[in-house]
């Protein structure tokens, strides 16, 4: 539900008078952030995909792909299994409902494996191709019978350039991560794994829709600790229906006290990553995007927090997980200091890096230097074109020489790491970010307190790390 300006300034001075007041106040209530501030109020950031600039097709994109994997790094592959047993309240993903119809499960799988062959026959370079870290995501893939987890990764692994460095990671609720099931996922090689805790409060979590309990998400995290896993992550969104402080305080507490490996901290989107194609939305929306809806959860008595609030809950979290000892990078991804950044992001982010993502099934978003492109959302139509032999990319844009240079300083600033002009001129012979145009873009930002600039560096500051997603789709 979009405010008028003045709505969002009241709802941005709206704060629990029991928590500090946010630094970003300050900044987001300045007539000159106004657009900052009418981004932030939904946050519609995906944060898996950068858009090109120019139309592009399919068959560009896998020549693109293929031409940059001829000389790459390691890059990040991965398969989204869209299998879920429930549809959540707030996720606007594309799923597939396969509850009490685990038969359906292993149609997904069967098409999972079929269009990855259909990639290799058309990327003559990606059999070749290292692949630093490979992700099962969903969905939940977790449901999968073990007959049918041990067919994806068994076939991953004989035909995709995995090495002694690849590091496997697997995706789930946190129910459905069984004892039998971490077990099986050791053997199989895994060595991190990801669930959408979301919150440690029930009563937050059965409005979200979410059927698995706190202690359920407690239990997860020690028993994937104790079966020997190196890497347990865990979601938390914040700004969700009901939430206080005092509520994320606790889920803060219990994230503390069982020592979890990586945290996202994740606010609540409710605009469509569509809108700026940042992300990957399905067919349906979210029941919470529905503005009918939210209204009757008021009705009804329930409270959506304010946007001043937001802020309160991302410092809190931010703030506690820094001083615990975690470190941020990229934004909102906080690994137990020693242990970052984000494997599978940083590849894809770094300014170093930078490298291509390939990633196999219904809803997966994949890229190289030059265009992008999204898998289709349609469920049928999706398996009639795997039936049919065509990989199924419902979309694609490219990048012209300045977007590709644009796409590189907004993929590094989301790092939080400070850009190296060195860097970039290396990368872009006879530019420079002290040059136009981005100089004018970084003095601006500098003048508003939101980047420091230094010898060969641009830095964000502290209230440029909280406003990083809106600055890079707004401003650059």
């Amino acid at each position: 539900m979009t405010l008028g300006y003045e709505e969002a300034v009241g709802s941005l001075h709206a704060i629990d008078p029991a928590w500090p007041r946010p630094a970003v106040l300050d900044v987001l209530e300045a007539p000159e952030n106004r657009h900052l501030l009418d981004f932030v109020q939904e946050d519609p950031f995906g944060a898996h995909v950068f858009p090109g600039n120019v139309p592009g097709s399919p068959s560009e994109f896998l020549r693109d792909l293929d031409a940059q994997l001829a000389s790459s790094g390691p890059i990040h592959l991965w398969s989204y299994i869209p299998t879920c047993a429930y549809r959540c309240r707030f996720c606007q993903y594309p799923v597939v409902l396969v509850k009490g119809k685990m038969e359906k499960a292993a149609d997904w799988v069967d098409l999972n494996i079929a269009e990855a062959k259909l990639w290799l026959d058309a990327v003559p370079h990606l059999a070749g191709a290292e692949v630093g870290e490979f992700n099962v995501f969903g969905g939940t893939p977790s449901l999968l019978p073990e007959p049918e987890i041990r067919r994806l990764l068994e076939f991953y692994r004989a035909n995709f350039g995995f090495t002694a460095d690849t590091t496997i990671r697997f995706e789930g609720d946190p129910s459905t991560f069984t004892p039998a099931k971490l077990e099986l996922l050791r053997e199989l090689g895994c060595t991190k794994l990801s669930s959408g805790v979301q919150s440690f409060d029930d009563h937050v979590l059965g409005l979200c829709g979410r059927e698995h309990t706190a202690q359920m998400c407690v239990d997860f995290v020690r028993n994937a600790r104790s079966a020997g896993f190196e890497w347990v992550s865990i979601d938390l969104m914040y700004g969700l229906l009901d939430q206080t402080l005092d509520s994320v305080r606790r889920d803060l507490d219990v994230v503390l006290e069982n020592e979890v490996t990586a945290v996202v901290c994740t606010k609540l989107h409710l605009a469509s990553y569509s809108d700026t194609r940042t992300g990957v939305t399905g067919e349906k929306p979210a029941a919470w995007q529905l503005p009918s809806y939210r209204d009757k959860l008021v009705r009804d008595g329930h409270r959506w927090p304010t946007l001043g609030e937001q802020y309160q809950m991302r410092e809190l979290l931010t703030e506690g997980l820094r001083t615990a000892g975690y470190t941020e990078h990229p934004t909102m991804y906080f690994a137990r200091d020693g242990l970052g950044p984000e494997k599978w992001k940083s590849i894809m982010v770094d300014q170093d890096k930078q490298e291509a993502e390939v990633a196999i099934g219904l809803g997966g978003s994949s890229s190289c230097r030059a265009s992008e492109a999204i898998t289709d959302v349609n469920s049928r139509r999706y398996t009639e074109t795997v039936n049919a032999g065509r990989i199924p990319l419902g979309s694609a844009t490219r990048f012209t020489p300045e977007a590709q240079e644009a796409r590189a300083v907004k993929m590094a600033l989301t790092t939080l790491q400070p850009l190296r002009d060195s860097l970039h001129r290396q990368r872009f012979p006879g530019r420079s970010l002290f040059a136009e145009p981005w100089l004018g873009k970084f003095r601006s930002l500098a003048s508003r307190g939101l980047v420091r600039l230094g010898p060969d560096v641009v830095d964000l500051t502290p209230a440029g790390e909280v406003l990083v997603e809106a600055i890079i789709t707004t401003e650059l």
